[in-house]
């Protein structure tokens, strides 16, 4: 089963975010099931220095935005495409915005340039690879099922089609007048096609074009079909609701393991659990906090934005640091949000210390160090963190929401009683019910037993691919053995 995944950023060539997480561990992950996946993405500066050019496979002379060359390359073992056109993606820094912050105004023509390919791909485009599926993910992918129904990118067979949602609150919508360059037609500007509220939408369009749709946790597959966290797509999403599926991320074992992990100065396992006090120390002393064991210490590695929870964690932050516990924060966003956590750090010298910016080997310590990991999301599709945290015996103090609640068991009477408790979970989303969680958690951490259990449960949990690459492996072929009767389950 051969099947082609397009995205917007790749770990470990290019990372953002989780999506780029997913996209870089799912075509290893999918191998042990018969599937040969290859990614699709845009040839970035960063991404031709560290694989390069490789062999061209295709002219793409029609290719929206200027003529561009799809090219093959192979990086650890496997197979890549690249889509080179410097007009486009010639860029340095971040994939999606200038040095100013600001999005690049042609991100639209950008985008629909790597779904036009993604389609070319598809429909032979390589005659040497012909994928039976294409894997969209997030909007930035969102317009390559619609040139498979409905633009002429190739006179191929068309491949089936699963569009995943990572994150519905990032929709790429645009002006419509740049319908006009994107070689799709006017008549599907339109409600039931590419209309979104009056702009071109190139998530709505994946969503509606596309044969299956998944998105990454169970539970958030049920919150987008509400209004609520429907982001205005929930009438859609309900009218495909047989379509939809919702499939939990897992993470790379390897990449993410306590006893095997480079950026810790101390490994460990469940077995060794004492171990990790070394860390702990190790990451009190990086960030100039004050080196106690007893310390009850907080991680935080995220975006820092409102629908992180990040405006939450400063109202409840009190309530940690008079049990005496610690923050360590690592994340960038809002700049707002970062000249608050920069006061705080200011103010509480030796128990908060922040990080502004990514750093992969950082992220790992923290990991490594912390007694726990804090993600009050309002929303969260899935999470990585949480899941890292499992994996590391960091116990995750979540919101009940999204991926949180499919993926850690919140510390009550009966799961404590019961030995499964692998976290703390927090509902509803306020600083109040937050606050609550941390002094639940604080008094846990005080009682060594209990918290040691958690931890050596926590890192007993699956949070590898293994389960969910399989649910992608027999969705692809369930999709590929019924066929698209009648052109596909379009909504009516």
């Amino acid at each position: 089963m051969r099947v082609l995944s397009v995205a917007s950023e790749l770990f470990p060539l290019l990372k953002t975010g989780g999506l780029a997480d997913v996209a870089g561990a799912l075509p290893g992950a999918l191998a042990p099931f018969g599937v040969d996946m290859r990614p699709l993405l845009p040839a970035y500066p960063a991404v031709l220095e560290k694989v390069g050019a490789g062999r061209e496979v295709a002219e793409l002379a029609a290719l929206p935005g200027g003529p561009g060359r799809l090219r093959a390359v192979e990086h650890d073992g496997r197979i890549l495409y690249l889509l080179e056109a410097p007009q486009l993606f010639d860029r340095p820094g971040n994939p999606y915005v200038d040095a100013t912050g600001a999005d690049w105004p042609d991100n639209g023509l950008r985008f629909a340039a790597l779904a036009w390919a993604a389609a070319r791909t598809g429909r032979g485009g390589d005659p040497e690879w012909q994928p039976a599926v294409v894997h969209c993910h997030d909007w930035q992918a969102g317009l390559a099922p619609a040139y498979l129904r409905l633009g002429d990118a190739g006179a191929g067979a068309s491949p089936k089609t699963v569009m995943t949602v990572h994150n519905l609150a990032f929709q790429g919508q645009f002006p419509p007048a740049l319908l006009a360059e994107l070689d799709l037609p006017g008549t599907a500007f339109r409600t039931d096609g590419l209309e979104y509220y009056g702009s071109l939408g190139f998530l709505k369009a994946g969503l509606y074009y596309a044969d299956k749709l998944t998105t990454v946790s169970p539970t958030y597959a049920l919150e987008i079909q509400t209004s609520g966290q429907g982001m205005g797509l929930d009438g859609l999403l309900r009218a495909r609701a047989a379509d939809l599926l919702g499939i939990v991320n897992g993470i790379d074992e390897d990449v993410w393991n306590p006893a095997t992990d480079p950026f810790l100065p101390v490994a460990y396992d469940a077995a060794g659990l004492e171990r990790k006090a070394g860390n702990k120390r190790a990451l009190q002393e990086r960030l100039g906090l004050v080196v106690d064991d007893a310390a009850f210490l907080c991680s935080v590695v995220s975006r820092l934005s409102h629908q992180k929870g990040m405006d939450l964690l400063l109202e409840a932050l009190p309530v940690l640091l008079a049990g005496g516990g610690q923050l360590a924060l690592l994340g960038s966003g809002e700049p707002g949000l970062e000249a608050a956590f920069r006061a705080a750090a200011e103010r509480h010298a030796g128990q908060v210390a922040c990080v502004f910016g990514y750093d992969e080997p950082l992220s790992h310590l923290l990991q490594g160090g912390a007694d726990a990991i804090l993600v009050p999301s309002r929303f969260e599709p899935c999470g990585l963190t949480q899941l890292y945290g499992l994996r590391y015996g960091t116990l995750p103090i979540v919101a009940r929401t999204g991926g949180l609640a499919d993926t850690v068991i919140d510390a009550s009477h009966a799961a404590l009683a019961a030995g499964v408790a692998s976290g703390l979970q927090f509902a509803p989303v306020t600083a109040e019910a937050l606050g609550f969680a941390l002094r639940r958690a604080l008094e846990l951490f005080r009682a060594p037993d209990r918290w040691r259990a958690m931890q050596a449960f926590a890192m007993r949990q699956p949070v590898g691919w293994q389960a969910s690459a399989e649910r992608y492996a027999d969705l692809y072929r369930a999709l590929v053995a019924a066929g698209r009767a009648g052109g596909g389950s379009l909504p009516q």
